[in-house]
């Protein structure tokens, strides 16, 4: 039976591996994608990555356009006075952060 401390060492030993691996199949879906995005002649907003702006106005269910003030990623709020907070808002501040720093400038 393997010792606590053998089984440590085999255990990072097929994490070093697993990591090459895995860097090995990285590589080959990065050099599949180039040539597909080359062949095709794709652009970064076809693949989503756009011009790199982000939204600042969304519109609400009736339509109205209301203009984002927190941006937390895709998750977005306006800060309205309407409403509840979402919850990722509500996350944030329960976490003790200052919700100024996902203010969209």
């Amino acid at each position: 039976m393997p010792t606590y401390a053998e089984l440590q060492e085999q255990i990072k030993k097929l994490q070093q591996q697993a990591e090459a691996i895995k860097q090995a199949e990285i590589d080959a879906v990065l050099a599949d994608m180039k040539r597909k995005i080359s062949q095709y002649g794709l652009t970064a907003e076809q693949l989503g990555f756009g011009s790199g702006s982000k939204k600042t106005a969304r519109k609400t269910a009736a339509g109205k356009e209301v203009k984002v003030t927190y941006r937390n990623g895709e998750k977005i709020w306006s800060g309205a006075a309407r409403g509840r907070k979402p919850q990722w808002v509500l996350d944030v501040q329960a976490a003790g952060e200052d919700i100024e720093k996902y203010r969209v400038s």
